[in-house]
């Protein structure tokens, strides 16, 4: 039932649209009393927009009510009848009967059926089938009355447009706080399992030691039982490879937005900037088979050939991958920053007697820099956060070491491993995936503090 109603939403919507839309043209179409046309006060898709809303709004806070309520009512209801029953036996519980009807495990027909799972699904159909009416009545009330009094209110007078960007601007705003309440429970759920882990491992050893080994032990007397959590090495390796690969896409990509900008023709940028963005499309697991079976090797004949020893995955390979990988990012939100400067500042400079290379320099660049840094900052964050490519070519140990020819291993890969099957949640190995998680959320806030400090350093602004 609540399916189909969510179906029917978007045809009522497109009802009341319809219809407020032809209400307001039929209004248009007639005549004043001073014999001329009648003027209203919005465009007529302005009355179709407000009688969708009040056409779509009423039902649809029915289905969220029912989608927020609706599940406790039922469980409610059916544990309290189950109770009630005296059907229960031992240390069985309503709630385990409901959750064993719900699962299909109950044995509810021939001769094993259970009472207590008859009664009980006996309860929860006839709850189901009373609630499914009341909400189907619900529905078609709000739908109905949303719409005459919407379509009743449609004069010349009305101020439609008004109303939809009052109610437009409630919509964004919620989005905004929606938003916001998503960030603060995220760092809340991290925070309170990494206040966990701290409570197991001292913050000392996790930020201060450089040695990473967890490991959680099955016997009291194992070799190596207590585990090492020093996560050191783990950012050293993280920030390694994301130095790496900036150090690859930084330059290219930003000398790219400028030639995009600046220097190449509309022939050359038509097909050069949509290459580019294809390159963006590839997945991640393409890249990393590129770096593990063939930049890896070339990286190691070159150490090789320099008489060093390399290892047979290497942080230069994955950083270096990931950062040919990073260069779209990088040159496509800087193209689209230098040309939202205006083409007056360009032009005024150039009247000055600015050479082209002198007015990019010094007027370009500097007005467009927040955009040019905030496409760096999501480079750095996508070079963060890349996994599949560190885990094909990087490996998995944490190393700390700044040479580049070393296998190293970064935060994300770290998580991922902590993270993958059956895991205790009480035990420091995997809240040790949280800790690392809440760490690497106040680095890279206090990076983008950095890059906002910055900006308002050197950013050049102009009338």
């Amino acid at each position: 039932m609540t399916g189909l109603l969510w179906l029917v939403l978007p045809v009522l919507a497109l009802v009341g649209w319809s219809l407020g839309r032809s209400r307001a043209l039929a209004l248009a179409g007639g005549a004043s009393e001073g014999g001329g046309r009648i003027e209203l006060h919005s465009l007529p898709g302005h009355y179709g927009q407000f009688v969708l809303l009040w056409a779509a709004l009423p039902p649809f806070a029915v289905l969220l009510l029912w989608a927020l309520c609706g599940g406790v009512l039922v469980d409610g209801y059916v544990g309290a009848q189950v109770e009630a029953s005296g059907l229960l036996e031992g240390a069985r519980t309503a709630d385990q009967v409901l959750v064993e009807l719900r699962s299909g495990l109950a044995t509810l027909e021939g001769d094993d059926a259970s009472p207590v799972h008859v009664h009980g699904a006996q309860a929860l159909a006839r709850i189901e089938g009373t609630l499914d009416l009341a909400l189907f009545g619900a529905f078609a009330v709000a739908a109905a009355g949303g719409l005459l009094f919407a379509r009743q209110r449609i004069t010349v007078a009305l101020r439609a447009r008004n109303h939809v960007e009052r109610a437009l601007h409630f919509f964004l705003l919620l989005c905004s706080i929606v938003a916001i309440l998503t960030t603060v429970g995220i760092v809340v759920s991290l925070f309170f399992e990494a206040l966990r882990f701290f409570q197991l491992v001292s913050p000392l050893e996790f930020f201060f030691s450089t040695e990473w080994s967890p490991q959680t032990a099955l016997r009291a007397d194992q070799v190596g039982s207590s585990g090492a959590f020093g996560a050191v090495p783990v950012f050293a390796g993280t920030l390694l490879i994301t130095a790496i690969a900036m150090a690859i896409a930084g330059p290219i990509g930003l000398m790219a937005a400028i030639h995009l900008a600046f220097y190449a023709t509309e022939s050359a940028r038509a097909w050069i900037k949509p290459l580019l963005e294809v390159i963006a499309g590839i997945p991640t697991v393409v890249w990393g088979s590129f770096a593990a079976l063939t930049l890896g090797p070339q990286v190691r004949a070159l150490g090789d050939a320099l008489g060093l020893e390399v290892a047979s995955e290497s942080a230069l390979a994955a950083g270096v991958t990931m950062g040919v990988m990073i260069i779209p990012f990088v040159s496509s939100l800087s193209d689209d920053a230098l040309n939202a400067v205006p083409r007056s500042l360009r032009e005024g400079s150039l009247a000055m007697g600015a050479t082209e290379s002198e007015t990019i320099r010094r007027v370009m660049v500097p007005a467009a820099l927040p955009g040019i840094v905030g496409a760096f900052l999501l480079a750095v964050s996508r070079a963060i956060g890349e996994t599949m490519i560190v885990v094909m070519a990087a490996g998995l140990a944490a190393n700390m070491t700044a040479n580049p020819f070393a296998a190293v291993t970064t935060v994300t890969v770290q998580i991922v491993t902590l993270l993958t099957g059956d895991q205790e949640f009480d035990s420091a190995k995997t809240l040790a995936a949280f800790a690392l998680g809440l760490t690497l959320f106040f680095v890279t806030l206090a990076l983008n503090l950095v890059a906002l400090r910055v900006v308002r350093q050197f950013r050049e602004e102009y009338e």
